[in-house]
């Protein structure tokens, strides 16, 4: 060949070339962005709901529960059926408590409405007269049941007769006294309490009133007919309060239907309001049916932990002594920053302070748990405390209120307090961040002392582990997973020497559906420096010559991430049915949220509307440049409540990253949501001389002339958690500021839509994302599968 000839060979080569590369590349991204989606296709992502997954692993225990001494009970499932196994951990043995197809039948004789065995999943469980009965409760519904040749069931509490408004079974509302033989229920606004055996009912306060009633349950954003009491230990007496909302505002949602509508009106305190929810703590002599109020100053409806008075284990905040002659409390200043422990004698009322820390941000008593404890055998208080910017314990003199030592020390975090023998010492605790992991957030079970010494690590393996404790501390049962496999469970002695293995999860024919674990990752937050961690689900049949677009789940807490649990979950929502559809798919926790440092979660107290949000940025920006086939120029994001939240705010205020957002009832203005949550987080209302407001920054509708990207909105018009308003008022201005949007309302649905809202919901999302995302077509209404809570 004619080397002169090359110059002209090559302009015409590379021009060819490249055409061709750009031709590759256009049928790469035509594969996705022309595609026309079957039924078939999202019925294979709809195998990976909740609904779908729930029968195709195996032997995957969530959690075992001590029936007293060493007996305890757990659910094991096979082929989707639960069988709820009854151990003995001294014995060493295990057996079916009952056979769950003729349970059933039982319960549905006594009135439980569900047949189906594979969808009753016992929430409490105790085996009597030498295990030929049992009580078994469902739903909040105690039943009382024959195992002989006949299985009979009967409602062990058939509900206080007269009622004015049973809003839910009466016998879902009792609270059972320890022993088993009296239940407290609320009768228009009194407490009253009826003897299991004979059913005689007796009044134990009479001067409850409307908007002035005892024991209760009612935050604002959740509110029920639920008596919120503690008993004391011998079933004697109970500790509750006299609940005055006759100032607090008032909050509305209207029906819709045929002729009038219904206006539901309840007491919901905003922020910034005058007049907020308070209560005057009593103490009730059941037998006496005598009240004694504690002499102090009605309190702040507030707790150490969460935005209601109950959190997740019952008032934590209330412990009795072991002898019921005193109780100790905790007062919660209105921010959240000012907590003082007190000591109140029952016979008189008189109440003592012992001692009060104040936060400069805001206290948190653990994570999921309340984790101080009365050890009134030693006169002393377990106390847990961020101090030192970890979650660590600390032990106090009940009597002087002087700190006596810290209990646990360091750069981590203490969990949960799950076992103390005050007679001993000796503690088992679960605890976050101390051993090198993949993943920080995996909880590992300890030992130590209340000395504050042999501090032991029981749990080596790189897992999260859920732990629970024998009464004596003698066996532990630790049930470990991980994101990518399935619950492992284990007997292990105090020590935490294994004793054996009685469960291991199987998830092969979950496998087999197309399920793929999805990937832990951790990349840098916004400041460039640290870590934060996600799941990464990659799009099904991935071919890294393609670009694929890349959806975000969000949750930005504060009080909690996006993940959930960092344990196993064979369906993260539709996490795993969108990267079916062809979606990579992140959860990030982002900083701002718990678990980690408190100067972690406090980064964005400043500013919580953007909480989390800068995070999700730089994280998945980090990650397109991990992995080339992630569009970064088709972003997608989605959540629900602060969730919803947090979608709207990143369109609006970093216009250039989401392309297409999905927002579910989200709290959009949150001086119209409920005082508790927003004045911990942002703090109390404060007007500047220019008459801003801290909470200015917090309402996306100030931002609403940004948006550039594609918004859909959803809001159930009955929603008693997050008003409709905080959508209402975001709605206007975006209608002001001529923006285009998608909307859906649901007329009948609360913050939760229910299960046919839920499954429309999840269509309609699909449908958004491959769309306006995908630039594909979605088939025409497609009839999704019922949309089951992750805890089936």
């Amino acid at each position: 060949m004619n080397l002169k000839l090359w110059p002209r060979v090559f302009s015409h080569v590379i021009p060819v070339t490249a055409a061709f590369a750009w031709i590759a590349i256009s049928l790469s991204l035509q594969a996705q962005t022309g595609r026309i989606y079957t039924s078939d296709d999202y019925s294979r992502a709809a195998n990976l709901l909740n609904a779908g997954t729930f029968s195709l692993v195996d032997h995957a225990i969530r959690h075992a529960t001590f029936m007293g001494g060493d007996r305890f009970w757990y659910l094991d499932s096979e082929n989707g059926l639960a069988t709820l196994m009854v151990a003995d951990a001294a014995r060493r043995t295990k057996s079916a408590g009952y056979d769950p197809i003729r349970m059933a039948a039982a319960l549905h004789a006594a009135g439980l409405g569900e047949t189906d065995p594979k969808r009753i999943r016992p929430e409490q469980f105790d085996l009597l007269d030498d295990d030929r009965s049992t009580l078994i409760t469902i739903s909040g519904v105690r039943y009382r049941c024959a195992l002989g040749v006949e299985y009979r069931c009967s409602v062990e509490l058939s509900g206080p007769t007269g009622t004015a408004k049973p809003s839910l079974s009466d016998a879902s509302l009792a609270d059972f006294s320890p022993d088993g033989k009296r239940a407290v229920f609320l009768r228009d606004w009194n407490l009253w309490v009826r003897e299991i055996a004979t059913g005689a009912e007796k009044q134990l306060t009479t001067d409850g009133v409307k908007d002035y009633g005892y024991a209760t349950d009612n935050a604002g954003w959740i509110h029920s007919e639920h008596a919120i009491v503690v008993w004391s230990p011998d079933s004697k007496k109970l500790a509750t309060f006299q609940q005055d909302q006759r100032k607090t505002g008032e909050m509305y949602t209207v029906s819709s239907r045929i002729g009038h509508p219904h206006l539901e009106t309840w007491k919901y305190p905003l922020v910034g309001d005058k007049d907020v929810t308070m209560i005057e703590r009593v103490i009730i002599d059941v037998d006496r049916a005598k009240v004694t109020r504690l002499k102090m100053p009605p309190d702040q409806h507030r707790s150490t932990l969460c935005d209601h008075l109950v959190c997740h284990a019952g008032w934590e905040d209330v412990q009795w002594a072991a002898d019921g002659k005193t109780l100790a409390f905790v007062s919660t200043s209105r921010d959240h920053k000012v907590e003082t422990v007190r000591i109140a004698d029952v016979a008189s009322g008189a109440v003592r302070d012992v001692f009060t820390e104040t936060a400069s941000t805001f206290f948190d008593s653990g994570y999921d748990h309340v984790n101080w404890r009365y050890l009134s055998r030693r006169n002393e208080i377990l106390w847990f405390s961020q101090r030192e910017n970890w979650g660590n314990l600390y032990l106090y003199d009940a009597a002087t209120g002087k700190l006596k030592h810290a209990v646990t020390q360091g750069d981590w975090n203490v969990d949960e307090v799950l076992h103390v023998d005050q007679e001993t010492g000796e503690m088992i605790l679960t605890g976050t961040g101390r051993e090198p992991s993949e993943d920080p957030y995996y909880r590992r079970i300890y030992s130590t002392n209340l000395d504050g010494k042999n501090l032991k690590l029981l749990s080596t393996e790189d897992a999260d582990h859920v732990a629970t404790v024998s009464r004596d501390g003698k066996f532990i049962i630790d049930i470990y997973s991980t994101p990518q496999e399935p619950q492992i469970m284990l007997l292990r002695d105090g020590s935490g020497q294994k004793i054996e293995e009685l469960a291991h999860g199987d998830i092969t024919r979950l496998k087999a559906a197309g399920w793929i674990a999805p990937e832990t990752f951790h990349v840098k937050g916004h400041d460039g420096k640290t870590d934060v961690y996600g799941l990464l689900f990659r799009p099904a049949n991935l071919d890294v010559s393609q670009k694929y677009p890349i959806i975000d789940f969000i949750y930005p807490g504060p009080q909690g991430g996006s993940f959930g649990t960092h344990g196993f979950q064979a369906s993260r929502l539709d996490s795993n049915a969108l990267a079916q559809l062809g979606f990579a798919v992140v959860q990030i926790e982002g900083m701002g949220n718990p678990r980690r440092s408190k100067a972690f979660q406090d980064e964005y107290l400043k500013d919580i509307g953007i909480n989390a949000i800068p995070d999700q940025i730089s994280g998945i920006r980090e990650l397109e440049q991990r992995y080339s086939w992630i569009d970064l120029d088709r972003v997608g994001m989605w959540g629900h409540s602060g969730g919803g939240n947090a979608t709207v705010a990143t369109m609006l205020r970093y216009p250039d990253f989401v392309k297409v957002g999905i927002a579910e009832s989200g709290n959009h203005e949150n001086r119209n949501y409920e005082d508790d949550w927003d004045e911990k987080w942002v703090g109390l209302v404060q007007t500047k001389a220019d008459g801003t407001t801290n909470y200015d920054s917090q309402a996306n509708a100030s931002y609403a002339a940004n948006l550039k990207g594609k918004l859909m909105l959803a809001h159930g018009m009955l929603d008693d958690n997050v008003p409709v308003s905080t959508s209402m008022l975001l709605i206007d201005a975006l209608v002001k500021a001529n923006k285009d949007f998608a909307l859906i309302i649901f007329p009948q649905a609360h913050h939760a839509y229910g299960p046919t809202a839920s499954a429309y919901m999840m269509r309609r999302r699909w449908d958004y994302f491959v769309t306006e995302l995908m630039k594909a077509t979605p088939p025409h209404e497609f009839a999704m599968p019922p949309v089951l809570p992750a805890t089936q």
